[in-house]
């Protein structure tokens, strides 16, 4: 941590230098660490260590598994990070593939991203309004919605990490959105089982009436879901079980096609 040419003099900031330090110090394959190795990693005392992440978990940065006392990136970081998602080209990259869905099926197709327990969506395609589409929910880039009554929230849970998907599922709020809405962390737990041996995640009047769609998670090479993206079928009056064969596949592959790019 020695005190490089290229800083300046004045307006440097240790502290802050630290806790960017601590947030690098996680990757894909340290998930979790612990007070001596983020010490380590900053070649500071455990005490010095411990008042950083403890001040990182108080702004939502980190989070501290309450069994290993081993910390965590916490949802902050997710929110910070959506305004890099341009820079990596995610949205320019996957739109083509959206419109491509979108046009074929006749239905908008959407992306998001879990920000916690909620999805934010990155890109939305209206359909053709062609009168299956009625429904206008005014979704935008950058609109939330509760994961757990979502199947693009369903989907990004479902391939999470196992560790990752039981401290969300800890943090869910239920309420009764719609009809069929999840009323119980056993029952998503379950469902989000079905999803992983699937491959693809429904919603069906849980987040309100007549609000019905399919989603697929956008993978990367650790099998964890980066993004998902779904198809938004309120108003077909086909039974679910015939919208999963007629547009599951082409679904699948898409999200197939962009996992091969984003991942």
């Amino acid at each position: 941590m020695g005190r490089g040419d290229d800083r300046p003099d004045s307006g440097f900031s240790r502290s802050l230098e630290r806790g960017l330090a601590i947030l690098s110090a996680f990757g894909r394959e340290r998930r979790q660490l612990g007070v001596k190795e983020l010490a380590g990693e900053l070649d500071v005392s455990p005490s010095t260590a411990h008042r950083y992440a403890s001040t990182l978990v108080v702004l939502g940065y980190l989070e501290q598994d309450p069994e290993s006392r081993k910390y965590r990136l916490g949802p902050k970081v997710v929110s910070l990070g959506l305004s890099a998602i341009d820079t990596m080209a995610l949205r320019e990259v996957c739109a083509p593939y959206l419109r491509e869905l979108s046009g074929t099926s006749g239905y908008p197709a959407s992306m998001a991203v879990l920000d916690g327990v909620d999805i934010v969506y990155l890109e939305r395609i209206r359909g053709r309004g062609d009168g299956r589409t009625e429904i206008d929910l005014n979704l935008h880039v950058g609109s939330r919605l509760p994961a757990y009554c979502t199947s693009m929230g369903k989907a990004l849970l479902a391939f999470l990490p196992p560790e990752h998907r039981e401290a969300a599922l800890k943090q869910v709020v239920f309420g009764r959105h719609g009809p069929n809405a999840l009323t119980s962390r056993r029952a998503l737990a379950t469902e989000l089982g079905r999803v992983r041996q699937a491959g693809i995640a429904v919603s069906d009047e849980e987040l309100g009436h007549g609000l019905r769609s399919i989603a697929a998670p956008v993978l990367d090479r650790s099998g964890t879901a980066t993004a998902a993206i779904n198809l938004a079928v309120h108003r077909s009056g086909a039974p679910m079980s015939q919208i999963l064969d007629e547009l599951g596949p082409v679904l699948r592959r898409t999200a197939e096609r962009i996992s091969l790019i984003v991942g």
